[in-house]
């Protein structure tokens, strides 16, 4: 019952920023955790970070300092700001939605996606 469409993607520059929104849709947002992912060609897909229905933030350590992730739930979304953005961010960045309000951030264990939003860095 949750849909998810991510925007925002785009070419930047290493050492650029970029901010990309995860609108959603459907009952109990507030509740779902949510999570942003990636993948690259040839790369497994990867939890980036992940907001819990409480607001607690997890990273993976490549990001961390860097990107933060935040929800607006009165607007139905999920932010990723993305500072200091390298080539090796390059990927095609995914929402998904957990039904529960903490999550393992497991790609497995997450139950609705969104269709992506590719992020390209430039060196």
């Amino acid at each position: 019952q949750v849909q998810l469409v991510e925007s925002g993607g785009g070419l930047v520059q290493a050492g650029g920023s970029l901010r990309l929104s995860c609108v959603a849709s459907g009952s109990a947002f507030s509740l779902n955790a949510i999570g942003w992912y990636r993948q690259a060609p040839g790369k497994q897909r990867e939890l980036v970070a992940g907001i819990s229905g409480g607001g607690t933030a997890n990273y993976a350590d490549s990001v961390k300092g860097r990107f933060t992730i935040s929800r607006d739930d009165a607007k139905n979304t999920v932010y990723l700001q993305m500072n200091t953005l390298k080539p090796e961010d390059t990927a095609l960045y995914y929402c998904a939605a957990d039904r529960r309000t903490i999550s393992r951030w497991e790609v497995s264990g997450m139950d609705y996606w969104g269709k992506g939003t590719l992020v390209t860095v430039s060196s």
